[in-house]
């Protein structure tokens, strides 16, 4: 059975050809003509979920083949695209690096997998008619994969445009859905860990829109949405509740990077989210059977951290009191004792961890991995195996050995470390594909509990 679901992805012939500002202004532009827009992102990302959110108005959900697996996917997007195609509904999910980057996590391999027609983004800033030869070859690549429409960015001139359209024209199969100018006023600022959130962005919103109105066929972009060939598949059955518990949730500008699914999966499992500021509150909500730290810029944030000397101990108390604390990257390194910043500045965390963490001003580490539990802890028993990704620039002192070393890389690498029940270490995990991680984190709260 196939569902008539106005969807199309949005993929590029690389990363940084536009693919992300293209993404947002045609999202912008749809939801301004009165269009409910539902955005996806593919692969591993935290970033532009957040610029998706700030342009649409809705929840941008991660769709990542490698992390999460196939089955996941195809729910997650069934369950949020909207499947009935009411003609005022369209579901846009933005690529990840170039179209067929990412092996079996890659663009291409998510078009071919959900049915959608792709629309590429080419960056002809320096190429005329060879940009063709660049299309046809993306065109061609994989017959599972249907390329349905190119739009040119950073066109230079009316020459420049009519060149590269007669080309492709003459050779390629994909739509001309249109071509936007040189215009450094719509860039997105960036920085280490790539673009800013879009709490925090600042960007023309509306010289976008009318740029993507004035220079793309929306039109036509709608139609070939609609010829999406979504299959029907069966849900997946929701988690059961274990028992009502209080999670504590570190949320601001230091605490960000979190996966609106694991918050799914831990609500149905019985959690109450409760969101707090380690910079800006000086006391943790009452009542709390579990904390939660994600990954985020808790450097850039470092000295306002440090100062809220308060939280800080109150956090070391909850987790010494031996109730469940979990962190992932940034929430990790507030964990530990402290953090030095790239000028050998340290200020003070939580202590948890008797280590430093180390900002380095290259990337440390990069890319998906497997996670498997050695000791029994808050996400699973011993063997338990977790899906996740790592990206970060920083690095931890030599851990003591009378740390408890949680779980193992599938590269051998040490990974998560448990004092009491705080679990924490560098990867950020996805529990769609394991959906009792979320299941036995409320379990190990509950258990806290009947111990008090």
């Amino acid at each position: 059975m196939l569902h008539n679901c106005s969807s199309l992805l949005i993929a590029g012939t690389h990363s940084g050809c536009g693919k992300t500002t293209v993404t947002l202004g045609i999202m912008a532009a749809l939801r301004q003509r009165g269009f409910t827009v539902q955005p996806f992102k593919c692969g591993p990302d935290f970033i532009d979920p957040t610029l998706h959110q700030l342009v649409t108005g809705h929840i941008s959900r991660n769709l990542d083949i490698r992390m999460c697996g196939p089955d996941y996917v195809r729910e997650c997007f069934h369950r949020h695209a909207p499947l009935i195609d009411d003609g005022q509904s369209v579901a846009v999910v933005e690529g990840v690096m170039g179209l067929f980057d990412g092996g079996s996590g890659s663009a291409a391999e998510l078009a071919a997998l959900l049915g959608l027609p792709v629309l590429l983004v080419l960056d002809v800033r320096s190429a005329a008619e060879s940009a063709a030869a660049v299309l046809k070859g993306f065109e061609s690549l994989d017959s599972r994969v249907r390329v349905a429409g190119v739009i040119f960015n950073q066109v230079g001139s009316e020459r420049h445009l009519q060149l590269v359209s007669d080309a492709v024209r003459q050779h390629c199969q994909a739509e001309i859905i249109g071509a936007l100018p040189r215009d450094s006023g719509i860039s997105l600022p960036s920085r280490h860990l790539g673009l800013h959130l879009g709490t925090e962005v600042e960007f023309n919103q509306d010289r976008l829109v009318d740029l993507i109105e004035q220079h793309l066929d929306l039109d036509r972009l709608l139609q070939l949405a609609g010829t999406a060939k979504i299959s029907h598949i069966r849900p997946i059955a929701p988690l059961k509740p274990v028992g009502k518990v209080r999670l504590g949730v570190a949320l601001d500008e230091a605490f960000c990077f979190y996966y609106q699914d694991n918050f799914d999966l831990l609500q149905e499992a019985g959690a109450k989210l409760v969101r707090f500021s380690p910079l800006h509150d000086k006391t943790l909500p009452e009542k709390l059977d579990g904390l939660y730290f994600g990954g985020g810029y808790p450097e850039l944030h470092a000295p306002q951290l440090a100062a809220n000397y308060e939280l800080r101990t109150q956090v070391l108390a909850f987790s010494r009191s031996g109730r469940p604390v979990y962190g992932e990257c940034g929430g990790f390194m507030y964990l530990c004792k402290g953090i030095v910043d790239h000028e050998g500045r340290q200020q003070a965390m939580v202590g948890v961890y008797p280590v430093l963490t180390k900002m380095g001003k290259r990337l440390r580490r990069l890319g998906y991995c497997q996670t498997k539990m050695q000791i029994e802890t808050l996400l699973g028993l011993t063997g338990t195996v977790l899906y996740g990704h790592e990206f970060h620039y920083s690095e931890i002192e030599p851990m003591p050995d009378t740390i408890q070393r949680a779980a193992l890389l599938d590269d051998g690498r040490t990974e998560c470390y448990m004092v009491d029940h705080t679990l924490a270490g560098y990867v950020h995990l996805h529990w769609g594909r394991t959906p009792e991680a979320a299941r036995n984190f409320v379990q190990a709260m509950q258990q806290a509990n009947l111990r008090k």
